[in-house]
């Protein structure tokens, strides 16, 4: 049974207080750079796996997508996924990524922001999302960057409350992490930029984009921002089918 955190109620209200829950799209630091080579959405079928309180689903919507289907495991998110969204083209079934199998070629879009780094399986995870696209389909995808997921504990090296440095360590030993997010908890899974990118080419996919990206100049007001220069925390890929 895959982990639901988001369910817990200390965990969703720390959770609604990050800048992104409360901002939307504008207020995550990869935005920029994944809009930039989102595909055109006119006309198309969309699967969003993890799609949260469903910002892209609402986002494909907007941009014309013909149907936008947003899975995610946590009740407590898709609740304010329905409240956001006034489109009757989006449709949201709570579900665990592992978990979803609709049949061969249903959809021209699949994309996910930052949920993979809870999936154990990810080349089984790959050959479904493969099996699902249909021909020339793209597939898009956020994750927490390997040099972030590596050490495990995710968080900075303080001295005099100021920081030190981050810790990476055990970059190519991959599995499951035991991570502190949000002051909880948290199961990860680390694997490293080359399996990550190695898995999509062995799996019938071709490369389109592969960018570590940097918050905007306009975000570094926002806590914490700054020191997101200080090392990747992100990896945003995009593949198409062949």
């Amino acid at each position: 049974m895959a982990e639901n955190k988001y369910d817990e109620q200390a965990f969703f209200d720390k959770y609604s207080e990050m800048n992104r829950s409360k901002n939307g799209l504008q207020g995550a630091g990869e935005w920029e750079a994944l809009k930039q080579i989102l595909p055109d959405f006119t006309d198309k079928r969309v699967l969003d796996l993890g799609c949260g309180y469903g910002w892209h689903c609402n986002y494909a919507a907007e941009k014309g997508a013909r149907s936008v289907i947003g899975v995610d495991i946590s009740r407590k998110m898709l609740e304010v996924a329905k409240e956001k969204t006034d489109s009757s083209r989006v449709e949201y079934i709570q579900q665990s990524i592992e978990a979803v199998d609709y049949r061969n070629e249903s959809f021209d879009i699949i994309l996910s922001s930052l949920a993979f780094h809870y999936v154990e399986d990810y080349q089984q995870l790959v050959k479904n999302i493969h099996r699902m696209l249909d021909r020339e389909g793209v597939f898009i995808f956020t994750v927490e960057h390997p040099i972030f997921t590596a050490h495990g504990s995710q968080d900075r090296h303080y001295k005099n409350n100021e920081i030190q440095h981050f810790p990476v360590d055990n970059y190519f030993h991959e599995g499951k992490r035991s991570a502190n997010f949000l002051g909880e908890t948290v199961t990860k899974y680390h694997r490293t930029v080359t399996t990550y990118v190695n898995t999509l080419l062995t799996n019938g996919f071709k490369l389109n984009h592969v960018i570590e990206p940097t918050p905007l100049e306009a975000m570094m007001d926002v806590p914490g921002m700054k020191e997101e220069l200080r090392r990747p925390m992100m990896l945003i890929i995009s593949a198409t089918k062949l």
